[in-house]
């Protein structure tokens, strides 16, 4: 860790300039710009706290204490919402001008400012102001704890690590103590990258602090203990666990078994049993059973089983129970050693206390007993075995077949495997001896290892003798024979698991692998790390088996943290398959800090559910990382991606992709232009996609698939007529749409009236495609029906019936449709008629336009009989049905037969939706019932349904029009109490509803509730209120208002400002109403004559006559001729402060603008001036008097 002087040893690592504040550092002040610079600064600030920025829009140079005003309101606002990057970059500008060295606030400023700079993530802004101020020669302490600790933080929040413990390492050193929250944070980052070190120093800190933990601090310490056991760091483990035993909270700080594993692990690796005795009686804690095998299994391994036999019994005064597996573990052991006696003890042991050995502690006995020649003993131990339960397997066998090879006992070899294959274990050819299959059990060649007769009658070969009495040998290579048995012996006495799991992993049996995996745990065998590697790989490659790779390197921390990077690729890609985005960036994080090899596969495996998560901070992460590191994906890849990309609308991403796969791969320029121009198309982005084909149009030719796609996308998003722009080009190149693209086309072309382009596609598709008749010429008369000339519609339809075709039920659906839009009834029911004899199904849009055209017409049975015909059609959805029929019944005003209607419903048991609930609603109220509209509003509502803003806006404006404004409150009341948002209307209705009856209180409250309810939307329009309350006066409530619409980025418009301005001039608050008005011209509104003429009286009025005249000055500046009136106020006003100078030059203003000034005015100022000592010359250097006469005509006529 670098010995942290000054933050500007953080400003080495991380250089930056700090050019834009370089005259915080000096005594030299700045040239201070004028306030149009701050401007625009000023305006992104006025959405987010008005009520201060009001107060400067017409101060030329902003004072530190107002900077530190805008900085401490900002501040207060931002802890309600997060303000955007942008607002606090202006800010930011704001505060680099307005703040002074040795200014009272100075330190208040920055503390301020560096606060907000971290929280939206612009550290290096932050970093700048720290340096500053250090250069200032403020010390650490005096900036303030907080200051840091949002640092470290915002450091964590972005994975600037090294940045994070720089700068908490800097505060340790200055004496300050970071908070709680603070160390948490960088705590659970340091773990997630096993950052051991550093992460025992936060972790205690975080104790010393004496305070109970939390149960996240709790697994967070946990953590911190087993990286340190993992590391051989026992002794600072060993600590932490005392430190943390001493805090008094038993609820959290109970250290799981996890942590005293690990610790026991620890100490056997470094073989201090004696110390790992008085850790478990310090800790009053006995070991787990996997931690006391480990123990025993690591004592035989370093000093003998004799030696782990006594310190078992030291366990045991520990607490410690062992269970068959440490019994197994010392009778291996003993067996290896060749200490039958001792094993067959622990046997007897493990019967007195009830425990069942497991299958390989009886393979161990029998190899022993076989390795000793005890058979007879080895046979005893495979019948206690199946006494107490426990089928033998092949591994059994194959360890008996191997104890009696090595005594020459083939008689016996031979019964075994007979008895084998009763079990099912084997299976025997009838062309294959059982001592054959013997051979192939214990991995030997069967033609290579021969059993012989010696038939020399002196016996000079035979080696054994079988029941007969036969002298037999071995006809192989002994001492192969021999040691190949002893191998197999010695392999039984202590299992080699990893070799089973290699065997399981090579049959691609995973489960198996797995099972033997947890025994291999259980025997304190480590898994060795190709075997690992091997299984970690073959598990990620099935998505089902995701979680047993998390439970396997959870278990196996050790060996998780040697994997090499091809296999951590394969984990991180397989848990971004799964949608485990925390693990996958957490071991992504991990290996980009120990420096790994990131695979391309990787990074895109990590950005598709990203994208589809709408995780963009991640993602824009990852992505610049990716980028860095020359990311470059596959093209099938690239089509998925750029897919995600395009749909959270990440265009500058987009085109980046673009650009690394078109310099990636030259050959498939083409390929990848037609990806990316399908993918823009289908997501709506077919404006991008034509801006980048005007940047490549000099290196790009577009086929036939790119025009396709290109009009495609124009058309489902709605432009038309740019599509047939692409259109035209396309066909100036001799080049056809498709089918599917033309088919969209023509409708939309007779609708643009372009009927002669629709009629030139269709015979294109007829000639280049002929089967595509009768879809060509149903495009066509789609068209014409949608423009309702029938007549040219069923003209085609002849045409096509002269052919052969015949009608269809699309096409007559499209004919009704056509029809009834042309009011053609009789037309109509004919083809209904051909609908119902062809037992065809009627379309929904048919069946809307022909109950619409029933109900117009006054044909209510009609539309009921059609109603039973279309609910009779199975495929469609009945609800519907009886919407579309409610829908138009209450728009022609049938609700008697809408009654009747739903009763009947009622009977049937059919429950209208959402959609039908609302159409009563909305429906009743256009039939003049509000009793029944309110009543299923009501109804709605009791029912857990939200009706619709359209719905919940009519009632209640109908129930203030009719004066039920109590019963429009109790709605509103309920609609808060549901959180359900009141737009805008609802609002200005109730609150003018109570303002027309004189509860202006009750009005305030309303609008106080919206507000403290968060029941106002986004889009919120008070306008219409802020007149109403400028009108009773109640100015204060009407600015509140407006702030509430700039706050969410809502700008009122300028007749509100006006009203404002007016009520502030009548109320004589000057100031206030200039501040409205100054606002207004910064946010380019113009206000009314009317409204300057009031301010110019009214500052006239209290003797402010130099700001009056700036109101003339500002509107001559906007471009605007002010009044006659307006010259006059101001000429007046100055008349009066005798500032006859003033008055004169307004005069001569005035005129020039050709109004003629009042003959009072005039006449006074002329014997005012009558004194003045100018003299008349000549005309260009006449005297102010001789000028003003003469601009008058006042000379001429005396000279006349």
């Amino acid at each position: 860790m670098l010995k942290l002087n000054s933050l500007t040893t953080l400003r080495r690592h991380s250089p930056h300039t700090l050019s834009s504040l370089h005259h915080l550092t000096t005594n030299t002040p700045p040239t201070t710009p004028p306030n149009s610079s701050l401007t625009p600064h000023l305006l992104q600030l006025s959405t987010v706290i008005p009520q201060i920025t009001r107060q400067f829009w017409r101060i030329p140079v902003l004072k530190p204490q107002q900077v530190l005003q805008i900085l401490l309101g900002f501040q207060s606002e931002c802890a309600k919402v997060v303000a955007p990057v942008e607002k606090v970059k202006s800010l930011y500008e704001i505060f680099k001008w307005g703040v002074e060295k040795n200014e009272t606030h100075f330190l208040k400023s920055y503390e301020v400012m560096i606060l907000l700079l971290v929280r939206v993530g612009l550290f290096r802004e932050a970093e700048n102001l720290i340096s500053s101020l250090e250069g200032q020669g403020v010390s650490f302490n005096a900036i303030g704890g907080d200051i840091f600790e949002k640092l470290i933080e915002g450091y964590v929040g972005v994975k600037e690590l090294e940045k994070a413990v720089f700068v908490y390492e800097g505060m340790k050193e200055r004496g300050m103590v970071p908070s709680r929250l603070c160390q948490r944070v960088l705590l659970d980052y340091l773990v997630k990258m096993k950052r051991t070190k550093i992460a025992f120093r936060v972790a205690f800190d975080l104790v010393e602090l004496g305070e109970p933990l939390s149960c996240d601090e709790m697994r967070n310490m946990e953590d911190v203990m087993v990286l340190l056991c993992i590391d051989g760091r026992i002794q600072e483990a060993r600590s932490l666990i005392r430190k943390v035993l001493h805090l008094k909270n038993y609820e959290f700080t109970q250290v799981s078994s996890l942590v005293f594993d690990e610790m026991a692990f620890g100490y056997c690796e470094k073989k201090d049993f004696k110390d790992l005795i008085s850790f478990f009686v310090e800790v009053n804690c006995a070991p787990s059973v996997i931690a006391g095998n480990r123990v025993v299994n690591s004592m035989c391994k370093s000093y003998g089983v004799e030696r782990a036999g006594l310190f078992l019994k030291e366990l045991e005064s520990v607490g410690f129970c062992p269970d068959e597996v440490t019994y197994g573990i010392l009778i291996g052991w003993s067996c290896h050693k060749g200490k039958m006696k001792d094993a067959l003890s622990y046997l007897s042991i493990m019967s007195l206390k009830s425990l069942v050995p497991r299958l390989c502690t009886y393979n161990a006995l029998i190899s022993g007993l076989f390795k000793v020649s005890m058979l007879e003993n080895a046979k005893d131990i495979l019948d206690e075995m199946i006494d107490r339960g426990t089928a033998p397997d092949i591994s059994t066998y194959r360890v008996l077949v191997a104890g009696y090879c090595k005594s020459r006992r083939f008689d016996k070899v031979k019964s075994l495997v007979c008895e084998m294959e009763k079990r099912g274990l084997v299976k025997l050819s009838s062309m294959e001896s059982p001592l054959s299959k013997a051979f192939r059990i214990l991995g030997l060649n069967p033609l290579s290892v021969r059993l012989k007769r010696d038939n020399n009658k002196k016996l000079f070969k035979a080696e054994f003798f079988d029941e007969m009495g036969n002298g037999l040998y071995l006809d192989t290579d002994v001492d192969e024979f021999e040691n190949h048995i002893a191998s197999i012996l010695e392999e039984s006495v202590l299992p080699n698991f990893s070799s089973s799991v290699k065997k399981e992993c090579s049959s691609n049996n995973l489960k198996n692998a797995l099972v033997l995996v947890e025994e291999m745990l259980c025997w304190d065998q480590e898994l060795l790390l190709p075997e690992l590697s091997m299984l970690v790989r073959q598990l990620c490659s099935s998505r089902s088996q995701i979680k047993s790779v998390i439970k396997l390197l959870e278990k196996m921390p050790r060996s998780a943290r040697e994997l090499d990077h091809e296999t951590l690729n394969l984990v991180v890609q397989a848990y971004s398959k799964k949608g485990l985005l925390c693990r996958a960036k957490t071991m992504l994080d991990e290996m980009l800090q120990n420096k790994f090899h990131i695979e391309s596969e990787t990074y895109t495996s990590l950005f598709m559910p990203l994208c589809r998560k709408g995780n963009m901070k991640d993602f824009n992460y990852y992505w610049n990382i990716a980028c860095t590191n020359k990311w470059l994906p596959k093209l099938e890849e690239f089509k998925l991606l750029i897919g995600h990309i395009c749909h959270q609308k990440m265009l500058p991403e987009a085109l980046q992709l673009l650009k690394i796969m078109l310099l990636s791969y030259p050959h498939l320029r083409l390929d990848i232009y037609h990806i990316f121009l399908e993918v823009l198309s289908a997501k709506s982005l077919t404006g991008t996609a034509l801006v980048v084909l005007k940047q490549l149009q000099n290196c790009l030719f577009l086929d036939h698939a790119c025009y396709n796609n290109l009009i495609r996308g124009l058309c489902n998003e709605g432009k038309f007529s740019l599509a047939f722009t692409i259109l035209d080009d396309m066909m100036d190149r001799n080049l056809a749409p498709c089918l599917d693209v033309s088919v969209l086309l023509i409708p939309q072309l007779c609708k643009a009236h372009r009927y002669d382009k629709a009629i030139a596609l269709k015979d294109i598709i007829l000639k280049e495609q002929p089967s595509f008749f009768h879809a060509a010429h149903r495009a066509l008369i789609c068209g014409f029906c949608n423009m309702g000339n029938v007549a040219k519609a069923d003209s085609l339809l002849r045409d096509m019936l002269s052919t052969g075709l015949s009608l269809d039920d699309e096409l007559c659906n499209l004919l009704i449709q056509g029809h009834c839009q042309a009011n053609d009834l009789r037309k109509v029911g004919e083809l209904l008629g051909v609908v119902i004899r062809n037992s065809w199904e009627l379309s929904l849009s048919s069946y809307r336009n022909l109950v619409r055209s029933m109900c117009m017409k006054g044909r209510v049975p009609f539309a009921l009989s059609l109603k039973n015909l279309m609910v009779a059609q199975c495929s469609l959805d009945g609800v519907i049905v009886y919407n579309i029929l409610i829908f138009y019944l209450l728009s022609s005003g049938n609700q008697l037969d809408v009654k009747k209607i739903l009763t009947d419903m009622k009977e049937k048991k059919i429950v209208l939706d959402e959609v039908g609930q609302n159409y009563l609603v909305y429906g009743f109220l256009q039939c003049k019932d509000l009793s029944s509209s309110l009543h299923y509003l009501t109804t709605m509502i009791s029912k857990g349904l939200k009706p619709s803003d359209r719905s919940l806006r009519k009632v209640i404006s109908s129930l203030c029009d009719v004066g039920e404004l109590q019963k429009a409150m109790e709605l509103s009341r309920g609609m808060g109490f549901r959180g359900w948002i009141h737009d805008s209307l609802i609002q200005t209705r109730i609150v003018e509803s109570l303002l027309s009856r004189g509860f202006m209180e009750n009005a305030e409250c309303f609008l106080d509730r919206m507000e403290e309810e968060s029941l106002t939307p986004d889009n919120i329009d008070y306008n219409y209120l802020i007149k109403r309350f400028c009108e009773f006066g109640r100015l204060k409530k009407a600015v509140h208002l407006m702030n509430i619409m700039l706050k969410k980025s809502n700008i009122p418009i300028s007749t509100s400002y006006d009203f404002l301005i007016y009520g502030f001039c009548a109320q004589n608050e000057l100031d206030t109403a200039s501040n409205f008005y100054y606002e207004m011209l910064n946010l380019n509104f113009k206000p009314r004559i009317d409204t300057v003429e009031m301010l110019m009286f009214s500052f006239c009025e209290h003797g402010r006559t130099e700001q009056a005249e700036q109101f003339l000055v500002d509107m001559i500046c906007g471009g605007e001729k002010p009044t006659r009136k307006m010259y006059s106020t101001v000429i007046k006003s100055y008349h009066m402060e005798k500032n006859l100078k003033k008055a004169s030059y307004l005069v001569q203003a005035m005129q020039e603008k050709g109004y003629q000034p009042d003959f009072d005015i005039h006449w006074s100022l002329i014997s005012n001036l009558s004194n003045a000592k100018e003299k008349d010359t000549d005309n260009g250097n006449k005297g102010f008097l001789s000028r003003l006469l003469s601009k008058t005509g006042f000379l001429q006529r005396f000279k006349g």
